[in-house]
């Protein structure tokens, strides 16, 4: 998981919440490959984050990702303000987002500088069918 890797928590937040900003997503792809990510900011700015994210994004293109393989920052909005978005919206956005940490995971096991925890196929694939009957 990306708490197992990092050793950061998501605490009480859930999971579009933790990623929202973009930091636990940056420490995951500095565990993953030490110096892909220069620095990380950390400001509490809706700037920041996308500024993060776009970092993550590019990180994940260095490592092998596809650009279908990977999320648009705006998945990770805060979904609760906009009051016009379906739930169905909503999961495909997070979907977006779990598929493009499986490619990462998926990237991370054929990377020669990480020997951190490995994804967990089983357990990935039973958030995507809880995400797929929910939507």
């Amino acid at each position: 998981s990306v708490s197992a890797v990092t050793g950061n928590r998501f605490g009480d937040k859930d999971f579009r919440s933790a990623l929202e900003n973009g930091i636990l997503l940056c420490e995951l792809l500095s565990a993953i490959k030490p110096g892909l990510v220069k620095k990380i900011n950390r400001l509490p700015t809706p700037i920041a984050g996308l500024d993060n994210l776009s970092v993550f994004l590019r990180g994940c293109e260095e490592l092998g990702l596809k650009g279908s393989q990977l999320f648009d920052p705006g998945d990770l909005q805060d979904t609760s303000i906009r009051a016009n978005l379906k739930d169905s919206d909503c999961n495909r956005k997070l979907k977006n987002v779990l598929n493009t940490v499986f490619w990462l995971g998926k990237s991370a096991s054929g990377c020669a500088s990480y020997t951190g925890p490995t994804l967990n196929l089983k357990e990935f694939e039973g958030l995507l069918a809880q995400m797929k009957v929910v939507s």
